[in-house]
């Protein structure tokens, strides 16, 4: 059994020892860092899993980001100790943040990283808006968010106005 929380200012050392586990060398240096730089995670939206004695079992955090006129989330990392995998947990990270974002009117969620395994569950949520998946922006408003090609879908939404 797990505690799904919010996460707390205590839990962040915690938090990124797990995402260091999980993630390979070098994460911060990854281009979906740079929109995280100097921003705050959105209150209440990043969260935490814990078992029966308190150990952490997973993570999941949230930045806001401006997509042209559009606000929207970018979700993550998320991350589920090796240990746990397969239980289900970071589908009920997912599912227990995207209702609390709901709750304070995120209606878009932008995703850079493994759409293989979150982006099903972020298509379940009928109510979000799948921006970004890996490697292929997905039309804002019936148009392509990069023009020059090359580029990461990353660098090609900055280039439209993520802040």
């Amino acid at each position: 059994m797990y505690t799904l929380r919010s996460e707390k200012t205590e839990d962040w050392w915690e938090v990124e020892a797990l995402y260091d586990l999980c993630f390979a060398p070098g994460r911060e240096a990854l281009s979906s860092y740079r929109l995280r730089d100097g921003v705050p995670t959105v209150a209440g939206l990043s969260r935490v899993a814990r078992d029966a004695d308190d150990i952490l079992s997973g993570a999941i955090r949230y930045w806001p980001v401006r997509i042209g006129d559009h606000t929207a989330l970018l979700l993550g990392p998320i991350a589920v100790h090796p240990t746990r995998q397969g239980e289900g947990l970071g589908g009920a990270l997912i599912r227990n943040s995207l209702s609390r974002a709901q709750d304070q009117g995120w209606a878009r969620v932008m995703l850079v990283g493994d759409v293989d395994q979150v982006g099903p569950i972020l298509r379940d949520s009928a109510r979000y808006r799948l921006l970004v998946r890996a490697g292929h922006p997905i039309p804002i408003h019936g148009r392509s968010p990069g023009p020059p090609t090359g580029l990461s879908p990353v660098k090609q939404i900055l280039h439209h106005g993520v802040v």
